[in-house]
């Protein structure tokens, strides 16, 4: 019988056990899906998806907020589907995992980040190589670690989209954290010092995710807000609908190098 050593932090308490109790692929039944997805942050392109492109949703997860559509569209004569992830990593790693068990298998997601250098312009776009590990969901995936690398194919996949379009981007750490309300000045002047670019909810879980369940993924992330010391600006981030579009574009096409 496996006893798990129990370390005096739990969330270090890694157990590599590959079979849950919950596990997503003994609950949900695979289903007729498209092999490539777009995970999506910004519920009003996918209203505008549905409203405009014909969108028909293929699945349906559930939770206490309500449901959760997966979407198809077609996507340059290819099956295209997508969904919006909720905010945070647990949630957003749960439906990516009951997708994965659905049959999708290349997925690339767009979102936006908090920026931690001032001079980064809203709609900036940064690419994640790695993500500092300061959330909990990638410690029941991984090992500990202070961070988790970036699928290399996601990453590829990404470049040469942006490439084409001639696009300027920065490669870049993000910080992932689960505490919007704690980002505090010390930790956010170390985390700049450290690399990071960005600060965000998900991407450590989503690389996590993917490597444990031997996904195709990658994540590129618009310059939101201003996480400054002593100094926070919204700068109207959310509002800018042109750039939110153009990111979802840019993901489905991406995630078709995959």
């Amino acid at each position: 019988m496996f006893i798990m050593k129990q370390p005096d932090f739990p969330i270090l308490g890694f157990d590599g056990e590959r079979e849950a109790i919950l596990e997503p692929g003994n609950l949900i039944s695979a289903a007729d899906v498209p092999e490539h997805c777009v995970i999506c942050f910004f519920a009003e392109v996918i209203d505008w998806l549905v409203e405009t492109h014909d969108a028909r949703i293929v699945a349906k997860s559930k939770s206490e907020i309500g449901e959760h559509p997966l979407y198809e569209i077609e996507f340059k004569g290819s099956r295209l589907a997508f969904f919006h992830p909720g905010i945070g990593a647990p949630l957003a790693t749960a439906l990516l995992e009951e997708t994965i068990a659905r049959g999708c298998r290349k997925f690339i997601a767009c979102g936006g980040c908090g920026v931690l250098d001032k001079e980064i312009a809203v709609g900036h776009l940064l690419l994640p190589v790695a993500a500092i590990r300061d959330e909990g969901t990638s410690y029941h995936y991984l090992p500990p670690s202070r961070e988790v690398m970036a699928d290399p194919k996601g990453l590829a996949a990404i470049e040469t989209v942006l490439a084409r379009h001639q696009i300027d981007y920065l490669r870049t750490k993000t910080w992932t954290t689960d505490a919007i309300y704690r980002e505090t000045p010390a930790k956010a002047s170390a985390y700049r010092a450290e690399g990071c670019l960005g600060v965000e909810m998900e991407a450590a879980a989503f690389f996590a995710v993917a490597q444990f369940r031997n996904v195709d993924f990658g994540q590129i992330l618009y310059g939101g807000d201003a996480v400054i010391p002593n100094a926070w600006d919204g700068r109207t981030w959310e509002s800018r609908s042109d750039i939110r579009q153009n990111l979802f574009w840019l993901a489905a096409e991406a995630v078709f190098e995959l």
